[in-house]
Parts: C-alpha cells; structure tokens; sequence
C-alpha cells in the first residue's frame, strides 16, 4: 500500500511523457502548417494570384475517399513518396518528389496506408489519368495488370443488356477478353465505383513545396 502514490506517479509520468512525445512535439512542428504557394518571394511570403497547395478534395472524389477506407484499400496500398535514399519511390514513377506533412494538412483522415503490397498512390491520377483504365482495374485487375494479386471488385458494377444504344459510361473491355460478360451485354459502373475512379484521379502530387520542389530532370 505504501508504493501506491509511487506506482501512480510513474504511471503518470510514463503516460505524460508518451502524450508530450507522440502528440505535442509533433503539434509544435507541424500544427502551424498552412496552404502555401509552390515558391514564396524573396521574403519568403506567399506569391500573389497565386494557387494555394494542397487543396482540398471535394465533390465525387471527397466520397470516393469514403469507398476507398470501406473497402480497405490502405491495407494494400500507401499514400507517401518516401524521398530518395529511402526507396526507390521516384525512380518507379510512383511521384516527383518526396511526400511532406504539408500535403496531409487539409485530411480528416490520412491514410497513409500500412504496407505495399501494391504500388503507392500518392500520385496515381497523374500517373495514370485514364477514367476507362481504372474501372477496368476496378472491375478485373487482370484485365490492366495480368498476373496482379488485387482481388476484383465486380461488384462495384452491373452488368445489363445493352439497349438501343450502348451506355455512354459503359466500361470498355474489348469482346476478345475473358472478362468481357458476353454478347449483348455491357458493364455500368455503380456510383460508388464512380467515386472511388473520382478519388483515383483526385490523387496528384504534381506541385511544388517551398520545402519540397519538383526538380525537373
């Protein structure tokens, strides 16, 4: 009994201890981040008329981030271009720069993702821009990626006979594919696939940081 009050201040000091290294130190160096302009003027204040990075993902994309986390993409894939020396990130063309707290600043929830058994998305929608080829990932990765270990989300879509005239956002597989459904019919993507392909294409990383320029080769 007579160690209680030194039990209960060693668990006191572990737990302020842990909360002042994990949450304050990292409030004191990056709670103050802001938008900024790619360059800052000789000054180093913002550049006028200028856009303000990163923004902030809106509309259909804000959704598909949601479908994103329900589907547990993150236990796949990360969001973070680790900077060279550290990976061969940019050498995979997976981004031209490093990732930096900054770019996470805008996020309710980062999703920096906990391993990489595939490629990182950071900057998917820059590096693949196409609409048709993401819903065909989407819908059978070996249609886009033959020999891929991601499983297909077919349902994300339907699959319906085609009416008078094919549906203008008909995913496109060519007739010869084994994951075409078959004569006379066609595969419309659900709302929540066009998200997730909104999202998909949301994701670049193709501005610049004070701290963290794009160099061009």
């Amino acid at each position: 009994m007579n160690n209680l009050p030194l039990l209960f201040l060693g668990i006191f000091f572990t737990l302020a201890f842990s909360w002042t290294g994990l949450i304050l130190t990292s409030q004191i160096q990056f709670g103050g981040l802001v938008q900024t302009t790619q360059q800052l003027d000789a000054e180093g204040n913002l550049m006028e008329d200028e856009d303000l990075f990163p923004q902030q993902i809106v509309g259909l994309a804000k959704h598909g981030k949601e479908v994103y986390i329900d589907l547990g993409c993150m236990y796949c894939h990360s969001q973070q271009v680790r900077r060279p020396g550290f990976g061969a990130d940019t050498e995979r063309g997976w981004g031209n720069r490093q990732s930096v707290p900054r770019d996470y600043i805008l996020q309710d929830r980062v999703v920096l993702g906990t391993m990489r058994t595939g490629p990182d998305l950071k900057n998917i929608g820059d590096r693949i821009p196409s609409t048709d080829w993401h819903h065909q990932h989407f819908y059978n990765p070996q249609i886009t990626s033959p020999g891929s270990v991601m499983p297909p989300y077919a349902f994300l879509y339907r699959v319906q006979p085609i009416g008078d005239e094919p549906h203008p956002n008909a995913v496109p597989i060519p007739q010869s594919s084994p994951y075409h459904p078959g004569p006379g019919l066609e595969i419309i993507p659900t709302r929540r696939a066009e998200a997730l392909v909104a999202y998909m294409l949301s994701l670049r990383l193709n501005y610049s940081l004070p701290e963290a320029p794009i160099v061009e080769q």
